[in-house]
């Protein structure tokens, strides 16, 4: 009888390895601006897997979503950008990013979208161009919003068992 023996990651190649145990590559501190700590973390995330989340504004239907967002993400890979998108609700998308240095590039490009009401990459909350002054003024911290998704859904769920 054959029994296969799990190869040790030794007579793998680096690049053949899963993500998690790829050794990162190095941070070149020289390089690094202190007054710019997102400069640190583009560096930080190169060459992992990092997912960026759009808000799509007013009350899309989710073939609404699915039509803005292909644009969205066709525009980047124009622009040589591997992204691929995953439509998660009525108007909420994610983009997951093969190498997340150039999370903050697309961070950019989606903000600068009509239909964009925000971004959120790596916890942070960015306005886009459709953003309303309330929602402008939430701040930087994305937890605040999923409370209130999770207390919404809360209530949807006593709401259905009655």
């Amino acid at each position: 009888m054959f029994t296969a023996c799990p190869q040790k990651d030794d007579d793998i190649e680096e690049g053949d390895l899963p993500e998690h145990r790829r050794s990162p590559p190095p941070i070149d501190f020289s390089k690094v601006d202190p007054s710019k700590p997102e400069e640190l973390l583009k560096m930080s995330k190169k060459g992992k897997t990092v997912m960026v989340f759009a808000t799509v504004s007013g009350n899309p239907s989710e073939k609404e979503t699915e039509e803005v967002t292909s644009l969205w993400q066709s525009s980047l890979f124009n622009a040589n950008f591997d992204v691929q998108r995953f439509v998660v609700g009525s108007n909420r998308v994610i983009f997951m990013l093969r190498d997340g240095g150039y999370a903050w590039e697309i961070k950019d490009f989606l903000t600068g979208q009509e239909r964009c009401e925000d971004v959120t990459v790596e916890g942070q909350v960015f306005p886009g161009k459709a953003a309303t002054k309330e929602s402008k003024g939430k701040g930087q911290n994305a937890t605040g919003k999923t409370k209130d998704k999770k207390a919404a859904n809360r209530a949807a769920q006593y709401k259905q068992e009655l």
